[in-house]
């Protein structure tokens, strides 16, 4: 899966961000596993799918709220 660009989250339905979303984690959570057998040694992996899952709940986060970044 590659990296998803906030141009490219915003072009998808909600639908599909859900659906990105529940694929991103279930290979977070496997490439989490193989990296604790010691099978994989691509750790910054990790860290793009963290940073894109966090991208698409604060685009989803931010339609919801009326686009408003501010805090309340």
């Amino acid at each position: 899966m590659a990296i998803l660009r906030v141009k490219e989250i915003l072009a998808l339905g909600s639908k599909e961000q859900e659906g990105k979303l529940i694929e991103l984690r279930k290979e977070l959570i496997k490439i989490q596993s193989q990296i604790s057998t010691g099978a994989v040694k691509e750790t910054a992996r990790v860290r793009n799918l963290k940073r894109t899952v966090a991208r698409i709940l604060t685009l989803q986060k931010q339609k919801l709220n009326g686009g408003s970044t501010e805090k309340k």
